[in-house]
């Protein structure tokens, strides 16, 4: 193969991969792969900050199921990225991350990793922790391989984001390429055993109150058909964890909403009256489950999960079956068809649940411009096939519960970490992804104002995503925590009105709206609609609106409070 420099044949291998788009920040240490992109079909995103960009690639990967790549410099390039980069770890997303880096060895310069050259840091050693893997290429000619196995590694078994750390030598350095060839060894992906799959589908049959539990696996594994199809055949309520919304479309029959910490009331409430529940893609968090020795304590558990290491770990189980989501439930599917007599008579017992559903989306406790009637009103404006990122906090369990989702895919929010200021890129990432969806930000004052700075990239690179604030001057879940447990003792918690989100938004050269209605929020959302620039609309909550239903850190989801 022909003679090239690392940073061209990064740029290369990335096309070979089918890459498009990377997000980024331009700095030194990356300036060669960036002047490469020049010349390919790749085009970067202009990012404001390097975490940003990897929330954006996040986003990217969530909405298409493949990697999202997102790039920056040496130093703090790299510290700045590894939030977003965590962020991906902890919710299984297929994040390439690449990072500029120092002169690994130079005989025409005195520099060399390890002597605190100037923006240098162990982003190999900051990265380990977070990622699948990490790599550091040391001379072109190894380039194509890395990215080779990177890509490879994303999205193998459980999906995940994977590092490369390229020395600025290796960048500008020239050598023969060869084939590309995997350099790390893969294990192979569980597949399910029969004899599993059939014990499963006789409990499932013999239960009298079965459940089924989606999780973010569902999601990934591209299997909501799968899941869908049995549940339907043996009339199975269907509830999620947070990461698995969207695994049903929520105004089906047979959805039950979201359990945990801040669940419906029917997902939570039905878990105490079930005697078998079939667990797919989940992990059983403490926020999803609240305390494991009371969770479900009379029910049989089947887990599913292409991870091996997480099936039991929580929870005590009756089966467990390795394996990919979509596989799985495929073949539970035609293991119940060959023993499946006739169809059970459940949905007098459904229902009961299903009306605690119904009567949430049409309540109002009062007029005007609460989170829930935001929220609601929301729903009904914008398109079904709607693609809504949230920001952390009580805008995002708002979200949770009162704006359902019917595709997988189309929810994307911060679950394991948590990360206040991800959302807003992170639908920069979905629109980059899907330009001819709807993208929509459900904010919070405090968590937008983390990385309200790329409404810059909106601008610069035509990205229009409108973003919906619900401003309540608070950091709005720590105050009603502080309400809660600490007797109402604010601290750090104010936001005061600052900053105006309108006049920011227009600073950039995006559209504000100040929304004091309903009425105005209608005609807002037709706008934003049609609009080719982002919108931020300030609609104003009581600061001291709660978020509920609630089960207290340390409670069971019996012990809900619901008012």
């Amino acid at each position: 193969m022909a003679k090239m420099s690392g940073a061209k044949a990064l740029v290369k291998a990335l096309e070979e991969e089918g890459v498009k788009r990377v997000f980024g920040v331009i700095g030194g240490a990356i300036m060669p792969v960036y002047d490469e992109f020049l010349d390919s079909d790749i085009r970067p995103i202009r990012m404001s900050h390097e975490q940003g960009a990897a929330h954006a690639a996040d986003g990217y990967a969530r909405v298409l199921g493949k990697p999202g790549v997102c790039m920056g410099t040496s130093g703090p390039g790299a510290t700045n990225m590894v939030t977003g980069i965590a962020t991906a770890y902890m919710d299984s997303s297929p994040v390439v991350a690449v990072t500029g880096q120092v002169n690994y060895y130079s005989p025409n310069t005195p520099y060399m990793i390890g002597r605190d050259a100037f923006q240098e840091i162990d982003a190999v050693g900051l990265m380990t922790p977070i990622t699948k893997y990490t790599f550091q290429p040391k001379r072109a000619g190894e380039v194509p391989s890395v990215v080779r196995t990177a890509f490879l590694l994303a999205t193998h078994g459980r999906p995940g984001p994977v590092h490369i750390d390229f020395p600025k030598d290796a960048q500008v350095g020239e050598d023969e390429m060869r084939e590309p060839r995997i350099l790390v060894s893969l294990k192979p992906l569980p597949v399910p055993k029969e004899f599993d799959v059939v014990r499963a589908a006789k409990l499932l049959l013999e239960a009298k109150k079965p459940v089924i539990l989606a999780g973010g696996g569902v999601v990934w594994g591209r299997a909501a058909g799968e899941l869908l199809r049995i549940a339907e055949s043996l009339v199975i309520p269907v509830v999620t964890t947070f990461m698995g919304k969207g695994a049903i479309p929520e105004d089906h029959p047979l959805s039950l909403g979201v359990i945990g910490m801040h669940g419906s009331s029917a997902a939570n409430r039905i878990m105490g009256d079930v005697d078998l529940i079939l667990a797919v893609g989940t992990r059983f968090s403490d926020r999803s489950v609240g305390t494991l020795d009371t969770f479900a304590r009379d029910a049989k558990i089947i887990h599913i999960d292409i991870d091996r290491s997480e099936i039991g770990k929580n929870v005590g189980i009756d089966v467990g079956i390795a394996g990919d989501a979509k596989t799985a439930l495929s073949m539970l599917y035609e293991a119940l068809k060959e023993l499946l007599a006739k169809k059970p008579e459940r949905w007098k017992w459904v229902k009961k649940y299903r009306q605690m559903t119904e009567l949430l989306r049409e309540e109002r406790e009062q007029q005007g411009l609460t989170a829930k009637n935001v929220l609601r009103e929301l729903r009904k404006l914008v398109p079904r096939d709607t693609i809504a990122a949230t920001e952390v906090g009580q805008n995002q369990m708002w979200a949770s519960l009162y704006f359902d989702i019917y595709e997988p895919g189309t929810f994307l929010s911060s679950g394991g970490l948590g990360t206040m200021g991800s959302g807003f890129p992170m639908a920069i990432g979905a629109k980059v992804a899907r330009p001819e969806r709807f993208v929509i930000d459900i904010a919070g004052d405090g968590s937008f104002k983390m990385n309200e700075k790329e409404l810059a990239t909106t601008v610069l690179e035509d990205i229009p995503v409108t973003v919906v604030v619900l401003n309540n001057n608070m950091l709005g879940m720590v105050a009603q925590w502080q309400r809660m447990f600490y007797e109402y003792r604010y601290i750090g918690v104010e936001m005061e009105n600052v900053p105006d989100f309108v006049r920011l938004a227009r600073a950039y050269g995006a559209e504000g709206e100040h929304i004091s209605s309903l009425e105005e929020l209608r005609k807002a959302i037709k706008e934003a609609l049609g609009s080719e620039v982002s919108m931020v609309m300030d609609v104003p909550i009581h600061p001291e609106e709660d978020v509920l239903p609630f089960v207290p850190p340390g409670k069971g989801l019996h012990e809900v409070i619901e008012k």
